[in-house]
């Protein structure tokens, strides 16, 4: 098998792996589970990861980058498109990913894996901050008050993903709404800012 290959495997695994844990659950998810859900034997699944830790964390990081980056996808590509993304994002996100980020939080708060959390996390920071500068120039709004406003939006749209409490969702989104309105009259007034929902 070539390096492509393998790499194509491993990435199939974890993808499958993560799924596993997400519809089954956590806990009580044994080895022998994951190496069904993979299509292959647990031998098979030690020739690309060192244990079942190491299986764990490495899919969690990898599949959660991947639900970030989908979710960055959607991101509005102007003014006119940004009250579009803010409406519906936060209920596509739980429909699609609601179960994977369930899980993230069950790995990432286990106290054996909370100092992965935290790395993962640090690299969420500077990625954000990246997605910021990227918006700056469709959005004409500095990307450092960008920055903590994709915080959140993703804080409230996981808190919903997590829970679907609509108050928590409708105060959040009210009050990066209001924030993003401000932010376009003094950064960008000639945008036409659109109107905020009651």
């Amino acid at each position: 098998m070539n390096e492509e290959a393998r790499r194509a495997k491993k990435i199939e695994i974890m993808e499958k792996c993560y799924d596993c844990y997400a519809d089954q659950g956590f806990y009580g998810t044994g080895i022998k589970a994951i190496a069904y859900a993979c299509g292959c034997n647990v031998a098979s699944l030690y020739q690309y990861f060192e244990n079942l830790d190491d299986l764990i964390i490495q899919s969690t990081e990898y599949c959660m980058s991947k639900v970030e980056d989908d979710f960055m996808a959607k991101a509005p590509a102007d003014v006119e498109g940004l009250w579009r993304f803010i409406d519906e994002v936060p209920y596509w996100t739980a429909e699609k990913h609601g179960k994977k980020y369930r899980l993230m939080y069950q790995v990432y708060t286990h106290p054996k894996y909370r100092e992965y959390g935290q790395k993962f996390f640090a690299g969420v920071n500077e990625r954000y901050t990246e997605y910021a500068k990227l918006l700056e120039g469709k959005l004409g709004i500095p990307y450092q008050k960008l920055t903590p406003l994709i915080f959140i939006l993703i804080r409230a749209c996981v808190h919903y993903a997590l829970f679907e409490d609509e108050f928590y969702l409708k105060s959040q989104i009210d009050v990066l709404k209001e924030s993003l309105e401000l932010f376009i009259m003094k950064y960008n007034p000639k945008a036409r800012s659109g109107t905020l929902t009651e």
